[in-house]
């Protein structure tokens, strides 16, 4: 990926060099998805918001059912390495073309200004508008107070546990989450939260589905502009996306940490969906493209 040309964001909150934050203590992981310590919290936080947590950690709650356990550590976080300085960097690069994007699609699409999220980089533990937010969760969008949470060491997990690395897949992750603050903008996560406090578990988390694949194709929708805009793509980058996206699908990671899939629990879509949607997106360049709540077809 070519971001040599492009400037880093003024929307990065860097919270690396705080403390744990109060998340002392692992959290176990059951049989895959998040430890019960954190899936009580997350259902405690969305009873009190009317947000529900699915969305809350947008597409990384299956992804810890790869995981046995996070320990999180209250001892003051090591100095950044090289290696994560320049992480830092591709990191704030890849929000700066999401911004510069985003502010010249949305109005002319939609007729709505965008107003970008900040991006909030933590080790371990912080806090957000959302509640508690621990590595456990992996990156999410939090719609209380726009804020995208990144622990970049989530990197790491997706190319070691999941076979997923890369540095566009990591762009497709950022821009994924960004695709949920799209959402917020327009007004389509209260009108989904608003509908599921009105379904079953099982219509619920159909909608999230709907959500989670429009934020697939609006990361496709910020790579095609992205690519005509500054040709940020080199050879394999569409496939390392692709591969990212079929990685974390939900009948994937389920068959992964449990032997089995329950299609009714899924709430973030299947691999083939998710790829799908995601190169949707990277071909039409445009957020009708990206219309999941009309369509039989996902």
């Amino acid at each position: 990926m070519r971001l040599d040309d492009i400037g880093e964001s003024g929307n990065i909150e860097d919270r690396r060099g705080e403390g744990g934050g109060g998340f002392g203590g692992g959290l176990p992981g059951g049989r895959g998805g998040l430890g019960f310590g954190a899936i009580a919290l997350l259902t405690l936080v969305g009873w009190a918001t009317g947000i529900n947590p699915a969305i809350l950690i947008g597409g990384a709650e299956l992804i810890q059912g790869s995981r046995q356990g996070v320990t999180q550590s209250t001892s003051a976080p090591p100095p950044s390495s090289p290696q994560e300085a320049q992480l830092r960097q591709f990191v704030s690069k890849v929000l700066k073309t999401s911004e510069d994007v985003w502010k010249d699609v949305l109005p002319r699409e939609r007729g709505i200004p965008y107003q970008p999220p900040r991006l909030v980089l933590f080790r371990g533990s912080t806090r957000s508008g959302c509640g508690g937010a621990s590595s456990a969760m992996g990156p999410f969008y939090c719609p209380a107070d726009s804020r995208v949470y990144l622990d970049m060491g989530f990197f790491d997990e997706m190319r070691t546990k999941l076979g997923a690395g890369g540095d566009f897949a990591y762009a497709y992750v950022i821009a994924h989450e960004v695709g949920h603050h799209i959402e917020n903008e327009l007004g389509i996560l209260g009108k989904v939260q608003a509908a599921q406090r009105n379904v079953s578990r099982k219509e619920a988390n159909a909608l999230s589905v709907r959500v989670e694949l429009m934020a697939d194709c609006l990361a496709g929708v910020w790579a095609h502009h992205a690519n005509q805009r500054w040709r940020v793509l080199e050879p394999g980058d569409v496939e390392e996306a692709l591969a990212a996206a079929a990685a974390i699908g939900d009948d994937k990671l389920q068959k992964q940490a449990q032997g089995y899939v329950v299609p009714d629990s899924f709430t973030h879509g299947t691999s083939a969906q998710r790829a799908r949607w995601l190169n949707a997106g990277l071909k039409a360049g445009k957020i009708a493209a990206c219309d999941t709540f009309n369509t039989r077809n996902l």
